[in-house]
This record gives C-alpha cells, structure tokens and sequence, in this order.
C-alpha cells in the first residue's frame, strides 16, 4: 500500500479474523438498500443548509423592535453564527472520537438528538444570551454529524458510486437552504405571523423534519468495516449475508464473487497518539491537502452564507422579508453543482475535478468581486453572478468532505473527517463570519469586495494545492486507498 512516509506501528490487538466484507460492499449494484442508506443519513444536511439559511435570513428581522430578542444583525450574522460554527468544531472532535471508539450508528442517533433538542431550545429564546448558548448546542450537534455519517456513507456505498453520491448527500445542504430561504419568507410576513413569533416557528419546523429524519435513521445499519476491526466479526458477515440476499432477491440474479480478503487484527479503540502519528506522520501531503481544502471553502461559505441576506439589505435595498427569494436562487445553483458534475468524480477523476471546481469558483468570484466593487451589479445580477460562482464551488467543498473520508485509514476516518472540518472551519468558519459582518456592516462597498477576494484567493490556492496532492481515489476500495492500521501483513510503504 503507498503512503507518504513511513508505516505506523500496530499496537495491541485482540484477535485475528480474515474477512471478504469490503469487497463484498464494493462489488454489490446499486439497490433499494443502497438508498434507505442515503435518505436515512444524507438527510441531515438539509436540516443543517435550513438552520444556517434561516438565521441568516431572520437577521434582519431579529434585530427590529418587537422580535422579541435584543439583538443587533451583526451580532447573528457574525456572534452568533461564529459560536454555531465553534459548536459545530467542538462537536466535531468530541464526537468524531466516540464515533471511531464506539460505532458509527450509536453516534448518529445522538448526535441527531443533540440537535433536535438545541434547535427546540432556540425557537425560545428570550434573552440574546439563551440564543447565542443555544446556537452553539445546535452547531455542536451538527458538527457530530459530520464525522458519524461521513464514516458509515463511504463505507456503506460501493466504491464505484463513492465519488458522486457522498458529493450529492453533502450537496443536499442546498435544498435545506432552498427551503429555509422561502420558509423565512412566509415566517417573516407579519400579515400571517407576527413580529415575535414567525422566526420561532421557523426554528420549530426544523424540529419537525429533524424527528421525520430520526424514524428513517433507525433502519441505517452499523458499518461492516467498523465491526470487524473492532471484534464484531459475525455481526459483519451476517449483516452483508442479509444485504447480499436482499438485492439477489431484487435483481433476480446472482452475484458474482467479491475481489478478495483481507486480514487484520481486532482492536476494541484507537488512542489519540496513534492517529495523529498515522495522519500527519504517515500522510503528511494528504494531510495537507485536506487542510486547505477545508479552509478555502469554510471561509467562504460560511461568510457568505449567513452575510448574503445582509448584503442585500444594504447595498440593494432588498427587504428583509424578501431576501429569501434570492437566496433560494443561489441555493438551487449550489444544489446543481454536485448533482451535474459528482458523477465525473468518478469518471473523469478526483484530481482534474477538485483542482478545476476549486480554481474556476476562485477566478469567477474574483470576478464577481471587481462588478461589485465597481457598482455595475444590481440584486439579481449579483445574485446570477453568486449562482454560477457556487455552482463550482459547491462541488468543490463537497470534495473535501468526500477527500478526508477517504484517504486515511479505516480505524482515523471519523476523528481525521472531524479534525480537518474542526480545523478548517475554526480558519475560515469562524473568522470569515466574524470578519464578513464587520465589513459588511460598515457599508462600504470596497469593504464587502475586500471579503470576497479574500475567499476567492483561499479557494485558488487550495485548488493549486489539489493540482499537486489530490489522492486518484475513483474507483478504488477505500481499502486499497488507505490499508488499515490493523492489516495484519502491512505492504511495504513507498511514495503516492
């Protein structure tokens, strides 16, 4: 297996098994159960793309008299939205380590929970500090659901289709967004709810949809790979036995054999020491690579996905009860970018897909950025400038999720899925929105412009970084990818 540097040591172990589970999983045809997999766990993103899209449209509306809240805008889009984003880094690591030590199902089950209860907790607000507390729990739940559901995708779907459906599941936080911008449209008519009601409602729907979520999650399986390195063998041949049955049974046919085997040594949990050895010793280019993907795109969909109904109000004048109408639009083109392009993710390949989707997104913006700051965009234009903007970048920060899922070890995947968006987005997550609504809110056009071409250049250089350090992953078993640290005859290391 190649690898950046050295092999890491493997430590104690509790037993030896040899399984065909991941070539069983990678060589099954896509099913029926393949897509209880993707609504059961892919659906999480739209509840996270409806919680962000709705604060940044009730921002305005908050911060008038009778919200109900003592509260300015900036203080939503920028406090408020860095403590969510800071919640959902804590949540990220905190649970990426259980997710790694105790299962990938467990954790998406809590976590989900913490969410729903956060959430809840929110639509009561009373006071500005409940609002700030609670939109931190909200993104430390979410942040959670990084790491668990990421692991159990990539190793639930087979590899031929690994590239294009986790792009899609981690696009869907666009339509969470379509429907949180018309959602806050009608919660901030005040001719149907008033002033100090419609954006509690807002938060309460996604309660609901939460709960929905929560009865399909329970039929998602535990991983197979995750059961058989941690001494839950049989469970893992009996679980892909029942797989396989079922879709013979829907396909009408047999299967044909999987590839191979592979041997490795049981493990019950994996220390702290051992996975940043393996991750920044063992994959240092990878890991650098996973590192600015993250932060290019954090810094800017996070700045401008709770700053763009600001953006709108200031500079064009748009009402805060209609800027939900345009962010749909820009949503619905950040939804269409992984639909359209995931599937030569896998075809065309990672490399050439990253590097162009993070590159062509930064030279569009810096575009973007000269219209705007030189006053030759109205709202919609800006908005059809946005469109086209994110519809490469969409992709682009969708692949960095699908990079770090996938190109390190079985036994790291949840707690290296949970750095690299704990760390990027601490970067760029925190700091952009942070920096966005301090000059957003100064309303000076070159401030705003100022912001944009900051993103633009963080995504330029992460895609020349792609150029050079993307992993050819398409294609190939995660095993082959990555070997797992509990393989029980380790190939020798060589380069990339």
């Amino acid at each position: 297996m190649a690898s950046d540097s050295s092999p890491v040591p493997a430590p104690t172990t509790t037993g030896t098994v040899t399984t065909a589970v991941p070539a069983r999983l990678d060589r099954l045809p896509w099913s029926r159960w393949h897509w209880m997999i993707v609504i059961g766990l892919g659906t999480v993103w739209i509840l996270d793309g409806l919680e962000v899209t709705i604060v940044g449209n009730v921002a305005g509306r908050l911060a008038e008299e009778g919200s109900g809240l003592d509260i300015t805008g900036a203080q939503v889009t920028g406090i408020a939205a860095a403590l969510y984003v800071a919640g959902a880094c804590c949540g990220a690591l905190f649970f990426g380590w259980l997710t790694d030590r105790y299962g990938r199902k467990r954790l998406f089950m809590v976590t989900l929970a913490v969410y729903l209860g956060a959430t809840a907790m929110t639509a009561l607000s009373f006071e500005s500090w409940w609002f700030f507390l609670f939109r931190f729990l909200t993104g430390f739940g979410i942040g959670g659901e990084y790491a668990a559901i990421n692991s159990a995708i990539d190793e639930l779907i087979p590899s031929l289709y690994r590239g294009r459906v986790d792009l899609i599941i981690n696009g869907s936080y666009w339509l969470g967004a379509i429907g949180g911008a018309l959602l806050s449209v009608v919660m901030l008519d005040t001719d149907i709810f008033p002033k100090n009601l419609g954006w509690r409602l807002s938060f309460a729907l996604g309660v609901v949809l939460g709960l929905v979520i929560l009865l399909v999650r329970r039929h998602v399986p535990e991983s197979p790979r995750w059961q058989f390195i941690h001494g839950k063998a049989e469970d893992a041949e009996e679980l892909v036995s029942s797989v396989e049955h079922r879709i013979e049974q829907e396909k009408g046919e047999r299967l044909p054999p999987p590839a191979g085997e592979i041997t490795i040594h049981q493990r019950k949990s994996i220390g702290f020491g051992l996975i940043a050895r393996t991750v920044f010793g063992r994959y240092p280019r990878r890991a650098f690579l996973g590192l600015s993907l993250f932060i290019g795109q954090a810094f800017l969909y996070n700045a401008i996905t709770f700053g763009f109904g600001t953006i709108l109000t200031t500079f064009f004048d748009v009402p805060t009860g209609n800027t939900g109408y345009y962010f749909a639009v820009i949503a619905a083109g950040n939804f269409l970018g992984p639909l359209l392009l995931g599937k030569l993710f896998d075809t065309v390949g990672r490399r050439i897909m990253i590097s162009s989707t993070y590159l062509l997104s930064g030279l569009l913006l810096f575009g973007t950025a000269w219209l705007f700051d030189r006053g030759s965009l109205t709202a919609t234009t800006m908005t059809a400038c946005w469109c086209v903007v994110l519809f490469f970048a969409s992709a682009g920060a969708s692949s960095a999720y699908l990079t770090v899922s996938e190109v390190f070890p079985m036994e790291t995947r949840a707690m290296a899925i949970a750095f690299f968006y704990a760390l990027g987005t601490a970067a760029g997550g925190i700091s952009g929105p942070l920096i966005f609504a301090g000059l957003t809110e100064s309303g000076v056009v070159g401030d705003t412009a100022l912001a944009f071409r900051i993103g633009a250049a963080l995504m330029c250089a992460a895609g020349l970084v792609a150029v050079f350090l993307a992993v050819k992953a398409e294609r190939r078993s995660l095993e082959d990818i990555a070997e797992p640290l509990s393989v029980a005859n380790p190939a020798p290391a060589g380069p990339e």
